[in-house]
């Protein structure tokens, strides 16, 4: 059995980009080196769609989200954070570990923020310096209403709003420059199709201006020493050589396709797999679900963690399983990445299968036919 993978990150990379990898390692000082970094760093701004810096280092996603936290902010700054899964309540830790004035919106997991309370906390505390909060919250498949969040933070303060949008950026309708976000966030291993190690920050002028005035303490993750390399075409420190050069045929791909044919293209994936997922009568878990994945309730009677392990093991189909008080209840699945129609309809038979195995009741072949059934309106409306 093929293993397929289907984790919101890692996700599955492209035939194209594991090639390019592939080629002799070059020196990351060279002349090579430096057109790659150029055409990335170009490209990565229509990525985010904005016209700011972009910056890359060789991180996981969370560095890049601390490394936003020691340069935008100074001690005891007053800052808002946004806490419904397990990233938001990691973006609430971060600011309170380096000594920021943290306060929090707990939010029920599965339930998006009403953007009304982040106003009415505002209006409360009109001196509070930036706003953090997750676009896509992964461990909980909800999707934040991000354009209003930003005319809200824009019109009520004059607080940075800085995205975690990790697995967001690529795959949902993301508009840096036009919503106004200041700071928008991600990782290599979601949206932009490679293997993990690289994380990207992009910064508008206000966020420069906040820069300059930050007292926390940093070194590796220096956006001001980073920007001053950029400017050479090159890295600040030794950067991940061969994701570079995977990240550039990955941008290609992405430019090649178009970002509104591609975020047609995963709320296509997420919509038939919600419907499919219902038709053999499970729950989703997500009130206001994300197209970057879909969290899907395991029924009581069921041991949620042998259902994730089975599916692996008899059907080679890795999915997440729930995080923290999660763990056991819920699994997910991701649509972004390199996925298309056929990867869904392979994941819903798979499904079926495993249920069945499980004493599951349901109509045999109902999740497989809804998801093919939307396709093929899809595909004839075209």
């Amino acid at each position: 059995m093929r293993a397929r993978l289907f984790t919101p990150g890692p996700t599955q990379v492209p035939e194209r980009v594991h090639v390019a990898m592939s080629n002799p390692i070059m020196h990351h000082r060279g002349s090579a080196f430096k057109q790659i970094y150029q055409e990335v760093t170009e490209d990565l701004r229509y990525f985010f769609q904005t016209i700011g810096d972009v910056l890359t280092f060789t991180s996981s996603g969370t560095g890049a989200l601390e490394a936003s936290v020691v340069n935008l902010l100074s001690k005891n700054d007053p800052v808002l954070t946004v806490a419904g899964g397990k990233f938001g309540q990691r973006l609430s830790q971060l600011c309170q570990n380096y000594g920021a004035n943290t306060h929090t919106i707990e939010i029920p997991w599965g339930e998006a923020v009403d953007p009304d309370d982040i106003k009415t906390f505002l209006a409360k505390h009109p001196k509070t310096v930036a706003v953090f909060l997750a676009h896509s919250e992964t461990s909980t498949g909800v999707a934040a209403d991000l354009q209003t969040i930003a005319e809200i933070v824009r019109q009520n303060s004059e607080a940075l709003l800085v995205v975690d949008a990790i697995t967001s950026a690529g795959v949902l309708p993301f508009k840096m420059d036009e919503w106004g976000v200041d700071v928008a966030i991600t990782g290599s291993q979601k949206g932009l199709m490679i293997p993990p190690g690289l994380a990207m920050v992009a910064l508008n002028a206000r966020a420069w201006e906040r820069v300059e005035h930050s007292n926390m303490p940093k070194f590796y993750f220096d956006f001001k020493k980073e920007k001053a390399a950029q400017e050479k075409q090159t890295t600040a420190w030794t950067p991940a050589i061969t994701l570079f050069v995977g990240l550039r045929e990955a941008l290609n791909m992405i430019r090649e396709e178009g970002l509104e044919r591609l975020w047609e293209k995963y709320a296509l994936l997420a919509e038939a797999t919600r419907e499919g997922v219902r038709a053999m009568g499970l729950e989703l878990f997500a009130k206001s679900p994300s197209d970057s994945l879909t969290a899907v309730k395991i029924p009581d009677r069921i041991d949620g963690l042998k259902f994730v392990q089975h599916l692996r093991e008899k059907y080679g189909i890795t999915v997440a399983g729930g995080q923290a008080h999660l763990k056991g209840k819920i699994f997910r699945i991701a649509h972004m990445g390199y996925y298309d129609s056929l990867d869904m309809v392979a994941m819903a038979s798979a499904l079926e299968m495993s249920l069945s195995d499980f004493a599951w009741e349901f109509e045999p072949g109902s999740g497989v036919y809804t998801v093919q059934t939307i396709f093929m309106k899809e595909n004839a409306s075209k």
